[in-house]
């Protein structure tokens, strides 16, 4: 089981989220209402891999991508986004991203994104 860390500032998203990471996935799941949250829940609990929401008030998920980034953290990180911009995309990926998903979110696209990143993440750590 892994520790899945949601960052979104709606939350009615993040319960969609926690439940399709709970239920489905059989993962733990924790939450952040905004970029600065989770860059401290990053530091405190280094989770598995990170769900994203790219634009929310104080620290937007571009601004994390940067600093996570910077952090030289090996944690995927999963975009999740309205915006469906080729560009934004793109530079999403250029920040770090593992995969950027559009909402509404597709669960088995979000399954199959969450077992090849911690699949990818375990055999890094073996």
């Amino acid at each position: 089981m892994a520790l899945i860390l949601i960052i979104d500032d709606s939350i009615y998203q993040r319960r969609v989220l926690r439940r399709f990471v709970e239920l489905q996935g059989g993962h733990q799941a924790i939450e952040a209402a905004n970029g600065r949250e989770g860059l401290e829940i990053i530091a405190t609990h280094k989770p598995d891999c990170v769900l994203l929401d790219l634009i929310m008030p104080g620290t937007n998920g571009f601004e994390l991508l940067e600093q996570i980034q910077q952090l030289e953290s090996s944690i995927p990180m999963i975009v999740i986004t309205a915006d469906v911009q080729t560009s934004t995309h793109k530079q999403c990926l250029e920040l770090g991203a593992a995969a950027v998903i559009n909402k509404p979110v597709d669960s088995e696209q979000l399954q199959q994104i969450l077992d090849n990143v911690l699949s990818a993440r375990r055999k890094e750590n073996q």
